[in-house]
């Protein structure tokens, strides 16, 4: 077996073939391991030739990471099946709190098959990122070469590097591992939908923002069978993490709604798990009328709450329906009225029909600003954490960009 050290290589010759980062863990310090598919120029072609916890597939499954061992994570490479622009696969190692260095950990081995082992040793490495090794192309073949080459600034630096879009946020977000530290202790479940919020969030340039969250969950019969299989306290944990970013107070303010609205408990860290069985004595309980939806009524109770305050601050409303919306000239009325307010509606079709309106209202004109999105999907389970964050926040942006300019949000 060939044991390479830095600036050593050898060829791959079993395809295809997996790369196992093994390391030591350290108490309290999380190293994340990622991929970037490379061409000749270096750099990736966009977003999707990177490989990391918040997108474990890509290359249309030729490149995929497994986590199942946290102190072995392995990536699984078809490096046959690579487009030919791909020259290089760079496999690398990061670590999240920037106050701990490589030089903290004994050194990392990657395994590369059954054939090779590279060793980089890490004594007195200072950096918070290391380009561990590289698969190559070489006259037709792969070969791997150890590098163990060093960088500061942790994850995005790297990727930018690479040529990564990151878009940092113009104002700094607060301190990343402090937040992190107060999920772990709250809410240890949600640190990996923390963290992959995260990353969304700064592909966004969203990163710095501060916003109130809120969620309108549709009670109506339909809606049962989402209810019963978890669905819909799925979308509370996915949710709160957006929460913990944006809001200084880490929660979201809730409602439901049939043929009338309900104001839940706000959700936040503390009573976030089971929220949908246990607050208001659970959702089959809630006062909501008979089980028909009025979508007008509930706008209506989340126009009225957030009118009673004066404030600018941005509100990100998150709306879930699963169809049968007939109240579509009110619907459209009562979200051109709430273009001119600190509002922002981010429809959710959830394994529904007919949604009638919600899918015309972000063509709609007659607004000051366009205020809302939607997007359907079949199964929650069908679409990843970090491409639902992406979906939830893609017209975000835009809205922030325009209501700061019509003075709807402060600037």
């Amino acid at each position: 077996m060939p044991l390479l050290t830095p600036g050593a290589n050898a060829a791959v010759t079993n395809l295809p073939t997996e790369a196992t980062v093994v390391y030591q863990p350290l108490a309290g310090i999380d190293l994340d391991v990622s991929v970037f598919l490379l061409t000749a120029t270096g750099k990736v072609r966009d977003d999707s030739d990177m490989c990391f916890y918040g997108q474990p597939e890509v290359a249309r499954g030729a490149v995929q990471l497994d986590l199942g061992q946290p102190d072995k994570p392995r990536f699984t490479l078809n490096l046959a099946a690579l487009d030919p622009a791909i020259e290089k696969v760079a496999v690398t190692a990061t670590i999240h709190d920037n106050k701990a260095r490589f030089g903290a950990y004994s050194d990392i081995i990657v395994q590369v098959g059954a054939d090779i082992q590279a060793t980089i040793a890490t004594a007195g490495k200072t950096e918070t990122a290391l380009i561990l090794g590289e698969f190559y192309r070489r006259h037709g073949e792969w070969k791997f070469r150890c590098l163990g080459l060093g960088y500061d600034g942790g994850l995005a630096p790297l990727a930018t590097g690479f040529g990564v879009v990151i878009e940092t946020a113009p104002t700094p977000a607060p301190a990343g591992m402090s937040l992190e530290k107060t999920i772990a202790e709250k809410a240890p479940r949600l640190v990996s939908l923390v963290k992959k919020a995260a990353v969304s969030l700064e592909k966004k340039r969203l990163s710095g923002v501060r916003a109130r969250v809120a969620l309108v969950l549709d009670t109506s019969g339909s809606m049962d069978g989402q209810y019963r299989k978890g669905r819909v306290q799925e979308i509370v944990d996915r949710l709160l993490p957006l929460a913990v970013h944006f809001d200084d107070d880490q929660s979201l303010e809730c409602w439901a709604f049939a043929q009338k609205p309900v104001q839940l408990s706000s959700i936040n860290l503390a009573n976030f798990s089971d929220f949908i069985e246990k607050d208001n004595l659970g959702w089959k309980r809630w006062n909501i009328g008979p089980r028909s939806n009025n979508e007008p009524a509930v706008i209506d109770a989340v126009v009225k709450f957030y009118r009673k305050s004066s404030s600018k601050v941005p509100v990100y409303i998150l709306f879930i329906s699963d169809g049968g919306v007939s109240e579509s000239r009110r619907i459209a009325e009562r979200i051109t009225e709430a273009a001119k307010l600190p509002l922002f509606w981010q429809f959710v079709g959830i394994a529904g029909r007919s949604y009638g309106i919600l899918e015309r209202l972000d063509d709609m004109a007659g607004r000051v600003v366009d205020n809302c999105n939607f997007f359907a999907i079949d199964d929650l389970h069908a679409i990843s954490e970090d491409e639902l964050y992406d979906r939830l926040m893609e017209e975000f942006p835009a809205w922030l960009k325009d209501a700061r300019a019509k003075g709807i949000i402060d600037g």
